[in-house]
């Protein structure tokens, strides 16, 4: 009989455990999907061309690399603005391949896809890439944001 009072606490403890890791689980599912519909709703301004929008997802002060060179954030937004300025933007960019890899935390994740990705210059001419991208995102004060962000293109066949 006094093994018995062990065993039971011992599986009572294990049941505990158990629930713990599928809440565990459970609430990292529930953060994959938020920073999903992050990622989604980031890539949607892009594509609409919506900057104010597509530059709130940033921290302030984000590192950038496109193919092999660093940008600064700043030189970035001032490119894009101008771009549109004169008549250029994205015309299509399709999502593809979304993986979301969550920190134990919970406050960190990194997102990687596949974009392929129309863009119209202001000359008028269109470029066409396939592209791969991951993006850092951190959580603070409620709020995901990207921290860094890494583009590799290619131009399309």
């Amino acid at each position: 009989m006094s093994i018995i009072k062990p065993l039971l606490c011992a599986s009572a403890l294990v049941a505990h455990m158990s629930a713990s890791v599928a809440a565990d689980n459970s609430t990292l599912a529930a953060i994959e999907q938020e920073v999903t519909e992050q990622v989604m709703a980031f890539n949607h301004a892009y594509e609409v061309n919506d900057l104010d929008a597509y530059f709130s997802f940033y921290e302030e002060g984000a590192t950038m690399w496109f193919n092999t060179d660093f940008v600064a954030i700043a030189d970035y937004q001032k490119d894009w603005q101008q771009m549109i300025e004169q008549g250029g933007g994205i015309e299509k960019n399709i999502l593809s391949d979304l993986r979301v890899s969550v920190g134990p935390g919970g406050d960190a994740a990194v997102a990687s896809y596949r974009l392929e990705v129309v863009t119209r210059v202001p000359d008028g001419n269109r470029t066409r890439d396939n592209s791969q991208e991951s993006d850092t995102w951190f959580k603070r004060d409620g709020e995901w944001r990207i921290a860094h962000l890494h583009y590799a293109s290619q131009p399309a066949e």
